[in-house]
């Protein structure tokens, strides 16, 4: 480890926000078992049915409303006072930023904006309901800003530009199921420690320094950086 203070980049998924009563996608109770993810999340819905798709994600903002950032979001904007740190994340909630984290990159899009569903440029903020008939100033119809399974994930190569200039890398609540954001794990320099805090850790695959801590986020996050304090500050 070099003598600068280490650059800290952090892969969150959403066993982070399952705490703040955010329900998770996979779980027996996830969302995937109320609706169906072709029915809802992929383009193909989106043509053969707006409305379902809108209703879905209305649903999500609305939910979003209701609950707050825990423990873990802000014990990570709390670390950005001793290091430079880096936020890329599977969520499409914004419990980062409302804990205070300033650099989060979302790579699977943002819940509360929207975008023209012609010009993936034209992206507004938004806070309640969309409607059909809502129109970018292009006049097309507005979509969410969701990357959409079957759609590729714009913010890929910048997570991976930032993944390589970590000098300690954090994962916190995600399977390493999900490509390509599991694929990060593979962007690090040789010799960057890497935190797992996850109740239910899955095998990693790195020859990297892995400390496993088999706990929610809330309270894992903590104890990684207590950790990571004590090694590496």
């Amino acid at each position: 480890m070099s003598q600068h203070t280490p650059h800290v980049v952090i892969l969150t998924g959403a066993g982070i926000s399952k705490e703040s009563g955010i329900p998770t996608f996979r779980e027996m109770n996830g969302l995937w078992q109320q609706f169906k993810i072709e029915e809802v999340a992929t383009p193909e819905a989106w043509i053969n049915n707006k409305q379902a798709v809108l209703n879905f994600y209305n649903y999500r903002r609305k939910l979003l409303k209701e609950v707050q950032p825990n423990t873990a979001h802000y014990a990570l904007a709390e670390l950005e006072k001793t290091y430079p740190v880096h936020i890329i994340t599977q969520n499409v909630d914004d419990l980062h930023e409302r804990a205070g984290s300033r650099n989060v990159l979302h790579l699977h899009g943002e819940l509360k904006k929207v975008r023209s569903e012609k010009n993936p440029e034209l992206i507004y903020p938004w806070e309640n309901d969309l409607h059909i008939g809502d129109k970018a100033e292009d006049g097309e119809q507005l979509r969410p800003h969701i990357v959409w399974f079957g759609e590729p994930v714009p913010a890929m190569e910048e997570a991976a530009k930032i993944t390589r200039q970590a000098d300690i890398f954090m994962i916190i609540g995600t399977s390493m199921q999900v490509y390509p954001a599991a694929g990060l794990i593979f962007e690090l320099k040789s010799g960057v420690p890497v935190f797992y805090i996850d109740p239910y850790p899955a095998p990693i695959q790195t020859s990297n320094p892995l400390h496993i801590i088999a706990r929610p986020a809330t309270i894992g996050v903590p104890e990684a950086i207590q950790m990571m304090n004590e090694r590496y500050a």
